[in-house]
């Protein structure tokens, strides 16, 4: 599973329409966030950094609540964007968060064990093991 990381509003008009996952590294205004859905129609997640999401607003939230776009907290540790403008969960990691899951296994257990193995947000975690994301 790939994570665009969006570092400036500036990237927006270069992404790919076909993006259904995005990481804002960057303090996104309300305009953005429209300007992305509009670049990117098939949006489906946005993930956004703890101390971002505590300053969006309430407006923007409902609209893409509505939109059937899912806005996550949290960071992608360690990846740095000179190297690659994707943050990458293994397909490892993946299968052993859906498998946790189907074994019956709470979401917070699965969310409290796979923190400590993989450096994830535990919202991207819990939107993991809810979907069927093959992306």
């Amino acid at each position: 599973m790939r994570l665009r990381v969006v570092s400036a509003r500036s990237e927006i008009p270069n992404l790919n329409p076909n993006e259904k996952m995005i990481h804002m590294a960057f303090r996104a205004s309300n305009v953005d966030f429209l300007n992305l859905m509009q670049r990117c129609p098939r949006l489906r997640m946005i993930q956004v950094p703890p101390s971002y999401m505590r300053t969006m607003s309430d407006a923007i939230q409902v609209f893409m609540d509505m939109q059937g776009i899912e806005l996550l907290q949290g960071d992608v540790w360690g990846h740095r964007k000179d190297l690659d403008e994707y943050f990458t969960v293994e397909d490892e990691t993946l299968s052993e968060i859906r498998s946790m899951a189907a074994t019956g296994a709470s979401i917070d257990d699965v969310t409290t064990e796979m923190q400590k193995k993989a450096r994830l947000g535990s919202d991207l975690i819990k939107y993991i093991a809810k979907t069927k994301v093959t992306a």
